[in-house]
């Protein structure tokens, strides 16, 4: 059987090593492609948060080595993996990675400059924050400008390039991790269950306790509750990571 890329169809937490192996050295194509070109090293950006209607939004950007370790070898786009198997690569990814980078947005400054922006600012300071200057970034999704390296944005790019792999999991572990402690910060969501997103248990502890300081009065379902009626208007449901 096979996915609609032509690939062998397998699930994951089954496959044989010969298979993550695979997997691992197609991730690595784009990036090597970018080294033998001479236009190394190369950085991936991603971000985690963005369609949450509470809690930061997190941007990791990653540099790893051109050597394909075999501790990476999982490396896989974020949402596809277990937290179990995320929070494991994560101290393999500090501990291999040349140089990588964590950038908070707080909600606050979202509803200031919207989401999209944050989104864009974030990527920047965490490329600028890198301790190896990248000769060249791969980001996730969009074009980010203003970064003072060439840049490509890949659709999909953390299930295309293991850098931007890497960063898809520095920054949800990261995110995941804050979630956990807001929840003790700030009880009564459910925090760390849902992580901020739109689910029915946090709409109904949204309904009942109203915003905290924590949710984006930005996003129509918080506006709504908080009985707010200027300002922009985002939309709740914009992304999923």
């Amino acid at each position: 059987m096979r996915d609609g890329s032509g690939r062998p169809a397998v699930r994951e937490g089954n496959w044989p090593p010969r298979v993550v192996m695979r997997r691992a050295a197609g991730l690595r194509t784009l990036e090597s492609a970018l080294i033998r070109g001479g236009l190394g090293p190369v950085a991936g950006v991603d971000e985690a948060g963005r369609g949450c209607c509470a809690g930061p939004l997190v941007v990791a950007a990653c540099l790893l080595a051109p050597k394909a370790y075999d501790s990476l070898a999982g490396l896989d786009d974020s949402k596809k993996l277990s937290e179990s198997a995320r929070e494991q690569l994560y101290p393999v990814i500090v501990r291999r990675a040349l140089a990588w980078k964590v950038v908070v947005v707080p909600a606050w400054e979202i509803d200031t400059i919207g989401i999209h922006v944050a989104n864009i600012e974030g990527m920047r300071r965490a490329v600028a924050g890198l301790g190896i200057r990248p000769g060249y970034v791969l980001t996730d999704g969009f074009r980010v400008p203003g970064i003072s390296v060439p840049s490509l944005p890949v659709i999909g790019g953390d299930a295309t390039a293991a850098c931007i792999a890497a960063a898809s999991i520095l920054a949800k572990v990261t995110r995941d991790r804050m979630m956990v402690d807001l929840d003790e910060a700030v009880p009564g969501y459910g925090f760390a269950a849902h992580k901020g997103y739109n689910t029915a248990d946090h709409l109904a502890a949204l309904r009942r306790l109203g915003p905290s300081q924590e949710h984006r009065r930005s996003w129509r379902n918080v506006r709504a509750v908080a009985g707010s009626v200027s300002g922009p208007v985002a939309s709740e449901t914009a992304g999923t990571r």
